[in-house]
């Protein structure tokens, strides 16, 4: 069976893709994070560079992708779809070189829960390279998504907010039961969607079954009244209690 290859970011939903991939015995072999330098249409931004520590605790080798600005480099007339289009061709570049590598790459974890603009191109993507794409939590309730994680042993930590009912008090906050029920009533009053899937929240996996050892952290926080960010001041992989 030729290797698979997880795209990996370091949040939830990615965590969660390369961890079910993992139990079933897919043969993992890199973890692929891209890192852009400023918004994208078409990846998770926070915190990337701690996937470095996660895939020292996770014990794969990981690859980085560091495109350009996407935004420095738009065309005034670009639309969504060719914006893109052009996110996913520094990625697509990377795994090719990855595939003459490995000899192939059978397999491609993704973490999409309910993005067609994202999740069609990494399948378009996944043809082209003659690769399975395996998108576990694809259309999944987003109640037992969160169960599962909870269960599973995920320590899910919020790094950026952007929601209304959202305040600086969920930065750095743990994905518990008690919060995940709050963001139920949030979704209710205000609409904040229980995964963060309309970017009304960022997370960071920093333990789970998958990692030898947890990511410690120490930070400051960053709020401006409508949205916030965790700055990270120092991290490093610490030993369970």
């Amino acid at each position: 069976m030729d290797p698979w290859v997880s795209l990996f970011s370091g949040g939830k939903d990615s965590a969660w893709a390369l961890y079910r991939a993992l139990e079933r015995g897919a043969p993992v072999e890199r973890l692929v994070t891209v890192h852009p330098s400023g918004d994208s249409y078409m990846y998770h931004v926070p915190a990337t560079e701690l996937a470095g520590l996660a895939a020292e605790s996770i014990g794969l080798p990981l690859v980085n992708v560091r495109p350009a600005d996407f935004d420095a480099t738009a065309d005034p007339e670009e639309g969504s779809g060719e914006r893109g289009d052009r996110e996913l061709e520094p990625l697509e570049a990377a795994l090719e070189d990855l595939a003459a590598e490995l000899g192939g790459i059978g397999g491609i974890t993704a973490g999409a829960v309910e993005s067609s603009y994202q999740t069609d191109r990494i399948r378009g993507m996944c043809d082209r390279l003659g690769a399975e794409l395996f998108a576990p939590l694809w259309q999944a309730k987003p109640e037992t998504l969160a169960d599962s994680m909870l269960e599973a042993g995920f320590e899910i930590t919020v790094v950026r907010v952007a929601a209304a009912g959202l305040d600086e008090s969920w930065l750095g906050r743990r994905l518990d039961a008690d919060a995940f029920a709050e963001l139920e009533r949030l979704g209710e009053e205000c609409g904040v969607h229980l995964l963060g899937e309309g970017g009304e929240f960022e997370t960071l996996v920093t333990d789970g079954p998958h990692m030898d050892r947890p990511i410690r952290l120490e930070y400051d926080t960053e709020f401006d009244g409508m949205r916030g960010a965790v700055r990270i001041t120092d991290a490093w992989l610490g030993e369970r209690k």
